[in-house]
């Protein structure tokens, strides 16, 4: 699995365990809604900038986030 689409899933999947729309948790991370919508989709990388804004934003670390990536790549592999 490609790790872009793997961040993805995870991204939604924690943004929605959450409760937080794709407009909420961009407001939070301080970064486009239609970004967070295309790193969702795999269309779009985000930097590590980003990861540690919407880290923050979801109350994660940005290595629970990339660990939570890594146990998805492993388990479609």
């Amino acid at each position: 699995m490609d790790p872009a689409v793997a961040f993805g899933h995870v991204l939604r999947v924690v943004r929605r365990e959450a409760g937080l729309t794709q407009e909420q948790l961009s407001f939070k991370a301080e970064v486009e809604r239609n970004f967070v919508s295309l790193i969702e989709r795999g269309v779009n990388q985000p930097s590590v900038r980003v990861i540690f804004k919407l880290s923050a934003a979801l109350g994660k670390k940005p290595s629970e986030m990339l660990a939570m990536v890594e146990n998805e790549i492993a388990s479609k592999s």
